[in-house]
């Protein structure tokens, strides 16, 4: 074998185990999932749903997204209508720390480091003892670029069970469980 050749096989092998370790280091968000098995791969493409709303709540900024059964239902009127959330709505609400945008003369504030994920669904036979929705929430370590289930030790402290957002919904039994508004276009 020439030199050449030879170098060039140990850099290939070389590249090879290097991106190896790379993708069974790094974390598979859609592998994780909370106790009673809500797990972050029922909403896999959350990222691209459309906006429901936009928030501010304990110091973080938030987008809610639904999926396009949600989306359809508050088109249709549910809540107000006094309708249920159809079975297969989901909805996942991204919080941020806010920064403000340096770059822009008004220096509005925009995302800065996202903090946590969390996410409803519509199921009301497999979650038929809360309101017929299921709960998940997850952690965000930017230090890691991991995610994982919140706990009572969580900022804010929160259950980590699929039933984990009944206590807090059911404040607005009457909207079906949604705090959420959509937001008139």
């Amino acid at each position: 074998m020439t030199r050449s050749v030879s170098v060039g096989l140990s850099l290939a092998v070389s590249i090879a185990v290097v991106t190896t370790a790379v993708s069974i280091s790094a974390q598979d968000k859609y592998a994780i999932k909370v106790p009673d098995g809500l797990a972050f791969a029922e909403f896999r493409g959350y990222e691209d749903w459309a906006v429901i709303a936009i928030s501010a709540n304990g110091g973080k900024i938030a987008a809610t997204m639904g999926n396009p059964v949600i989306i359809e239902a508050f088109k249709a009127g549910v809540p107000d209508n006094g309708k249920p959330f159809p079975d297969g709505a989901r909805m996942a609400k991204i919080h941020w720390t806010p920064k403000r945008q340096e770059a822009y003369p008004g220096q509005p504030t925009v995302p800065g480091t996202l903090t946590d994920v969390a996410f409803m669904v519509k199921d009301s036979r497999r979650f038929a003892d809360s309101g017929g929705w299921g709960w998940a929430a997850f952690e965000y370590d930017a230090a890691s670029g991991a995610f994982r289930p919140t706990t009572l030790a969580s900022r804010p402290p929160q259950a980590n069970d699929a039933k984990c957002g009944l206590a807090c919904h059911t404040a607005v039994k009457d909207r079906d469980y949604v705090f959420t508004e959509y937001g008139k276009r």
